[in-house]
C-alpha cells in the first residue's frame, strides 16, 4: 500500500483558504496543529507523507473514516 500524499500546503491565510475550499467540497477538516506544522516543514506538495509521521497521519485518517461511518482499508 502506498503512503498518503500531500495535496496542498500553506500557512496562515493560505491554510485558511485550503480549509475553506475543503469544507466547501465536503472534505472533512480535522485540525492538528503539531502534525500540520511537522508536515509543512518535512514535505512538499506531491510528496508521500514522511515515514516519521505515518502513525499520526494514520490516526487522523482513522478518525475521518469513523466520522464518515466507514472502516479504514486493511493494510
Amino acid at each position: 500500500m502506498e503512503a498518503p500524499v500531500v495535496i496542498a500546503k500553506g500557512a496562515r491565510l493560505v491554510a485558511e483558504k485550503i480549509k475553506k475550499m475543503a469544507r466547501e467540497a465536503g472534505v472533512p477538516v480535522i485540525e492538528n496543529k503539531p502534525l500540520a506544522r511537522a508536515l509543512f516543514k518535512m514535505s512538499e506538495v506531491g510528496d508521500e507523507i514522511p515515514e516519521d509521521l505515518f502513525k499520526a497521519v494514520a490516526e487522523v485518517l482513522a478518525h475521518v473514516y469513523q466520522m464518515k461511518g466507514k472502516t479504514a482499508p486493511a493494510t
